[in-house]
């Protein structure tokens, strides 16, 4: 996959609402919990027509399913969609939170061709502080699309994404979970963000200054972060 700031990169095969789910593919399944925390609320705003227009203009397509945007670039672009449990042919779709900018997914896929979730497994596997903050990803995950309404979905029951609760298999799919739900609810999105960001490449500056100016939408109302948070001022 290219670098940040280059050309964009093709967008994932996989966990892509164009395209049926695999099952074979899917994150491990895990159980809810007796007593697990309130549903928490959709983090998103309503995709206008200049949204979908633009994700078409990068993508040469509109995901299937779009509920709404739940993350924007600095320059309004959306990053990351929410997408519907069941798409409208009927196929069962866990990856509610999609990336749909191939920039960024770009770069993203830059860090898994380093090796990064290779690192990122072993220190799953021996860090059991680590393993409880990443299954509870999970169930923040399955309660957020509980949310959305997927008591009708019973193939996607306890299936998240990006191979949680016990594996990392797919940095796309946690960064776009970190993304929508802010920082502190997955850890190995936040890291991954994170470490892009010391890359000086996107998310911590807008990849998209060749293209034409994106519309900006009303403020979002949901409860998480809508857009990249400004960089602050460095230590003194």
């Amino acid at each position: 996959m290219n670098d940040p700031g280059t050309n964009p990169a093709p967008a994932r095969a996989h966990e892509d609402p164009a395209d049926p789910a695999d099952p074979a593919d899917a994150s491990t399944p895990g159980p809810r919990p007796a007593g697990a925390a309130p549903e928490a609320a959709p983090v998103r705003d309503a995709a206008t027509p200049a949204d979908l227009a633009g994700i078409a203009e990068l993508l040469g397509r509109v995901p299937r399913g779009v509920l709404g945007v739940a993350h924007r670039c600095s320059c309004g672009r959306p990053e990351v969609v929410e997408t519907a449990p069941r798409l409208p042919d009927g196929t069962p779709f866990p990856t509610t939170y999609y990336l749909v900018d191939p920039f960024a997914a770009g770069a993203i896929s830059t860090l898994e061709a380093s090796g990064l979730m290779r690192e990122m497994n072993e220190r799953l596997a021996a860090d059991p502080d680590l393993a409880a903050a990443h299954a509870a990803a999970h169930e923040d995950y399955l309660r957020r699309r509980a949310a959305l309404g997927d008591a009708d979905v019973p193939e996607i029951a306890g299936v998240s994404a990006g191979g949680m609760p016990t594996r990392v298999k797919c940095l796309h799919a946690l960064a776009g979970h970190a993304l929508a739900a802010g920082p502190g609810v997955n850890p190995f999105g936040d890291e991954t963000l994170q470490r892009l960001r010391e890359l000086g490449g996107w998310p911590a500056t807008c990849p998209h200054a060749a293209l034409p100016e994106h519309p900006r939408p009303a403020p979002a109302t949901g409860a998480g972060p809508a857009t990249e948070p400004a960089p602050g001022p460095g230590p003194a």
